[in-house]
């Protein structure tokens, strides 16, 4: 039975005895020396983990009396989170190395956070979800103030471990208000608790869980830590906070309100609503006085958060399907982003003044043409990929009665597009000056160009993964 068990955990295994013997050879020969190659070892073994779990995505499966589901959305999430840290670490590899932080704890931490990730999208029970949770956020802790002689590195890692702590209150306090009135964890029996309309205890208790999912997806008016930790943080720490814990949060939050309360979607609909509209004019208004790309980059989080929130928000199966594939997009246009952000270096010294960006099309016209690409998709402008992607959420949200989501969702991208447009102004219309070196690894060049490359080329086709996005919606709504 126990055989049976461990076994839909395969992956999660393997990574967890992969970083423990990582860390153990690692402290038992050159250490540091060994970084490098831990690094891509470890994109390695997430990208054999993520072609594993799609080579087993057959029907559902659950171990420990339903505290662990491996279904359909559960597999998707899981691809994503393992294929996006992957290509994380391989583009922030040479970045790391440059300030200093080649360490080989780096991938063996990030290795222990994406087991966390992996369990979240999978938990199918209070205690579970607080497990993976906790996981992934004490790791993630740890790396955001890895820059240990930066003042502004350790404040980054010290205000997201003391919010992070104030939202894991939160959520436990409203699991146990929640188990309380519903008399189990198991998110199967307090579905079947809610069946005939849920107590006030349970919604407050829905409440609280909301605010510290909230948080950790950094949605308005829980998203006070994301700007201070995406500056503070180095640069592929910021570019993994970006990619694969957001994938895993919003999973997580998907997971909760339809398989724990999916009979009582009138009760958490407007919570997320709510959420969602003020992710996105937080994030869209916030945004506009930045001077600094990391601070920039993470207010344009906080609103693509509420964009993906819209589609949860609608209820329904066609929502769920365009958060995922709203998800994937974002991930990857971060990939590109934060790739170059990591190439910004002016006399070997990295620079996030958006300023330095004056001119740079006359230095490096097909760097500036990427950028461009991702930054005309993440403002949502046709017919770049992000387009498609805002499209789909605000078809959900009027599909399911919300049009006054929707409309605040147009009038916000349209805010929004302002400060994406400003840094392309600058590299194609700034006054030329010595801003930046120029210089880009072939691996960040990579980064850069696949992913603008897959925002145009992803028009005619999303290389299926919208059909992937449905059968993992129409697992977990149903």
């Amino acid at each position: 039975m126990i055989g049976a068990d461990l076994a839909v955990l395969i992956p999660e295994i393997v990574l967890s005895i992969y970083a423990m013997a990582g860390l153990m050879l690692a402290v038992y020969t050159t250490k540091d020396g060994m970084a490098p190659a831990l690094t891509y070892a470890t994109a390695a073994v997430f990208a054999i983990m993520a072609l594993y779990v799609a080579a087993t995505g057959q029907g559902d499966a659950s171990s420990f009396g339903g505290m662990i589901v491996v279904d359909d959305f559960a597999r998707f999430a899981k691809i994503v989170i393992l294929l996006s840290a992957a290509a994380i670490l391989i583009v922030g590899q040479e970045a790391m190395q440059k300030s200093g932080l080649g360490r080989f704890e780096y991938p063996m931490i990030v290795t222990f956070a994406v087991v966390g990730m992996m369990i979240m999208v999978s938990a199918g029970d209070l205690i579970v979800l607080y497990m993976g949770l906790e996981l992934q956020s004490l790791a993630l802790y740890v790396v955001a103030a890895l820059r240990r002689d930066s003042v502004r590195s350790t404040e980054a890692g010290l205000k997201y471990f003391v919010l992070g702590a104030l939202s894991s209150g939160l959520l436990l306090y409203g699991a146990s208000l929640v188990y309380g009135f519903a008399g189990t964890t198991l998110f199967a029996g307090i579905i079947e608790a809610s069946m005939g309309g849920m107590s006030l205890g349970m919604v407050f208790g829905l409440v609280f869980m909301a605010a510290g999912l909230a948080f950790k997806v950094s949605a308005a008016p829980f998203h006070m830590w994301t700007p201070d930790v995406y500056e503070g943080a180095p640069t592929p720490v910021t570019a993994l906070f970006a990619t694969a814990p957001k994938m895993a949060a919003m999973g997580l939050f998907a997971r909760v309100v339809y398989d724990a309360f999916g009979m009582a979607i009138s009760d958490w609909q407007q919570i997320v609503a709510a959420l969602a509209v003020l992710s996105m004019f937080v994030g869209a208004i916030a945004a506009i006085g930045q001077t600094d790309i990391k601070r920039l980059m993470a207010y344009s989080s906080i609103g693509h958060m509420g964009f993906a929130l819209m589609g949860l928000a609608s209820g329904t199966g066609q929502g769920v399907e365009a958060m995922l594939i709203y998800m994937v997009i974002y991930v990857t246009m971060n990939i590109g982003v934060f790739s170059f952000i990591m190439s910004m270096e002016k006399d070997g010294y990295p620079v996030t003044d958006i300023s330095a960006l004056n001119g740079y099309t006359t230095a490096q016209s097909g760097q500036a043409l990427a950028v461009l690409v991702l930054m005309f998709s993440l403002a949502g402008v046709p017919p770049m990929l992000g387009f498609f992607a805002k499209y789909a959420v605000l078809v959900a949200a009027v599909d399911a009665g919300l049009v006054w989501l929707a409309v605040s969702g147009v009038i916000a991208s349209v805010i929004g597009a302002y400060y994406y447009l400003r840094i392309v102004y600058f590299m194609y219309f700034g006054e030329p000056r010595e801003g930046l070196d120029g210089r880009m690894s072939i691996i960040q060049f990579l980064g850069l160009t696949i992913s603008a490359v897959v925002m145009i080329a992803g028009i005619v086709n999303l290389f299926g993964i919208d059909h992937l996005a449905a059968n993992a919606a129409q697992a977990l709504v149903r």
